[in-house]
C-alpha cells in the first residue's frame, strides 16, 4: 500500500496553509490571545466557504466529497496554525446541523468531561446540563467541565484521529521554530544549533514528529480503532514533548508571553484530554497486542 500523498492531497495541504497564513497569521494569533478567546465569526464563515467543514460530505449533499485522509491534512494545518474554535465538533456536525457545513453555525459537543467553546456555540450536541466554566490553561480554548460526561457514541475515534492530526501539526511547527531559533541565536560567537545538546533536542523532535506522521496518516487510511489509538498516543507525545523541547532550545526567551512556544504547549495539553484519553488508548493498544 502506498501511503505517499497524491499531488491533489499536497495541493490541498498547500492551499489550506496559504489560507491560514493569510487569514490567521501571527498578528491574528496574538490578537486572538489578547481578545480573551472570542471566536472570529468572519474567519469561521471563510473556513466554511473554503470547504473546511464540508470536506467529507458527498458532492450531492453540497460537500467536497473527499475522505478521512484529506480531513487529517486539513486538521494538521489547523494545528500548525493554532487555529482556535470547536473545529472538530463543527466538522463532524456538517450535514447534521443546518449551517455547520457553510460555517454559518458554530457547533460545540459535550464529548467527555471537558466541553470546548460552549458559550460561543449556536448548537451543542449532547447533554450539557450542569456544565460549569473552568479556567483553561490555553487562552484560546475556553472550557466547561461536565461532571460525569462521556464521549458520544460513534464519535470518540474520529475526535481522537482529528485531534491527533492537530497535535501532529503543532509538533511540526514547534520543530520548525526550534530549528530556526537554533540557527540564528548565537552564544559564545556561534549559533546555539552548533552545540551537541541542542542538536539532540532538535533531532528528537523531528523523530517524534515523523513517527507520529506515519502513524496518523496510516490510521486515516485504515480507520482502525486500535491504529487510531496508537497514532493518538504518538501524536500527543510528539506535540507535548516537542513543545517542551522547543522551550528548552529557546532558553529563557521561550518562557516569555511574547513567544508563541508556550501556546503550542498549552494547546497540546488541552487536546490530549479530548476523545479517547491517553490511558484508554493505551489499554486499547495493549489489548490488541
Amino acid at each position: 500500500m502506498d501511503f505517499r500523498l497524491t499531488e491533489d492531497q499536497r495541493a490541498l495541504k498547500r492551499g489550506v496553509r496559504v489560507l491560514l497564513d493569510r487569514r490567521f497569521g501571527r498578528e491574528a494569533l496574538r490578537a486572538a490571545v489578547d481578545g480573551g478567546g472570542v471566536l472570529d465569526r468572519a474567519l469561521w464563515r471563510e473556513l466554511g466557504a473554503a470547504g473546511f467543514f464540508a470536506l467529507r460530505l458527498p458532492e450531492a449533499a453540497g460537500g467536497v466529497g473527499l475522505g478521512l485522509p484529506e480531513a487529517v491534512l486539513l486538521f494538521e494545518e489547523a494545528g500548525r496554525a493554532l487555529l482556535p474554535g470547536p473545529l472538530i465538533a463543527t466538522h463532524l456536525a456538517a450535514g447534521e446541523v443546518p449551517g455547520a457545513a457553510e460555517g454559518q453555525a458554530v457547533v460545540a459537543a459535550a464529548d467527555g468531561e471537558l466541553v470546548e467553546w460552549l458559550d460561543a456555540a449556536d448548537v451543542v450536541l449532547g447533554p450539557a446540563e450542569g456544565a460549569s466554566p473552568i479556567r483553561s490553561v490555553d487562552p484560546l480554548t475556553p472550557l466547561h467541565r461536565l461532571p460525569g460526561g462521556v464521549p458520544r457514541p460513534g464519535t470518540a475515534d474520529l475526535v481522537s484521529l482529528l485531534s491527533a492530526a492537530e497535535q501532529l501539526g503543532s509538533a511540526g511547527r514547534t520543530t520548525e521554530l526550534a530549528v530556526s531559533y537554533a540557527r540564528t541565536r548565537e552564544q559564545f560567537g556561534r549559533p546555539v544549533g552548533g552545540f551537541q545538546a541542542v542538536k539532540h533536542l532538535c533531532a528528537g523532535m523531528l523523530v517524534r514528529t515523523e513517527l507520529a506522521r506515519a502513524a496518523v496518516y496510516a490510521a486515516a487510511v485504515t480507520a482502525d480503532p486500535v491504529e487510531i489509538a496508537g497514532a493518538r498516543l504518538l501524536a500527543d507525545e510528539a506535540a507535548v514533548a516537542g513543545a517542551r523541547d522547543c522551550l528548552q532550545v529557546h532558553g529563557g526567551m521561550g518562557f516569555t508571553w511574547e513567544a508563541d512556544v508556550h501556546l503550542h504547549l498549552k494547546r497540546a495539553w488541552v487536546r490530549a484530554e479530548r476523545g479517547l484519553g491517553g490511558a484508554a488508548a493505551e489499554e486499547l493498544v495493549a489489548a490488541r497486542l
